[in-house]
């Protein structure tokens, strides 16, 4: 599972509106491989998410190919307990999530044909909870 080995700080603030909002300005051009998943909507997406994804390609091209993952889950999460009275302070990590914004490219694949790389960019694109788009170079 990804996460980070140290952090500033332990518990981060949640922003204000709910869910992250803008366009991607990092991440938008495919960097290592020739084909890429790119997300159309903004959303967290969870280090199992990612897990999941990954190993969803992986089995797909089988010994074949590299995969490049260009996200990272640097943003903890925290809960209270269920039935847990108000006050009490902030409740304990509990998992750390990627912000994704609208635009990012999320996972890349190289030295493998095109159809391949389409079903097991599908194949991840099934496991997260973003709208995304194949695209290649």
């Amino acid at each position: 599972m990804l996460m980070p080995r140290r952090v500033k700080y332990r518990k981060i603030m949640r922003e204000r509106g709910g869910r992250s909002k803008g366009i991607a300005t990092s991440k938008t051009e495919l960097a290592f491989g020739s084909f890429g998943l790119k997300a159309q909507t903004n959303g967290w997406i969870t280090s199992r998410q990612i897990e999941a994804s990954r190993r969803a390609m992986t089995r797909s091209v089988k010994k074949g190919g590299k995969i490049w993952i260009r996200i990272f889950p640097d943003k903890s999460v925290t809960l209270k307990g269920s039935e847990v009275r108000m006050g009490g302070g902030k409740g304990a990590v509990d998992h750390y999530v990627a912000v994704i914004k609208r635009g990012a490219i999320m996972f890349e694949m190289g030295g493998i044909d095109r159809e391949v790389a389409k079903t097991a960019l599908k194949l991840a694109a099934y496991k997260l909870p973003v709208r995304t788009i194949f695209i290649e170079k």
